[in-house]
């Protein structure tokens, strides 16, 4: 019998992501449009993998499409 790890699925906040980006980018903080960008695309709960994916992604992302328009 065989067990499905699952990973757990972390709250995500400005602080987490915060903490995320520091990691991730080896001491690059994120600015708030990004900030607001992640917190939109993932959602209330997301796995650490997620997470670190998309801020590895927002950062290579141009400006014009992580500005929400008017």
């Amino acid at each position: 019998m065989t067990r499905a790890l699952r990973e757990a699925s972390l709250p995500v906040s400005e602080t987490t992501l915060r903490k995320t980006a520091l990691r991730v980018l080896n001491g690059q903080r994120l600015v708030s449009i990004e900030v607001d960008y992640i917190l939109r695309t993932l959602g209330p709960k997301a796995t650490q993998h997620e997470i670190d994916a998309t801020v590895v992604r927002v950062r290579k992302m141009p400006w014009a499409s992580l500005v929400r328009p008017e």
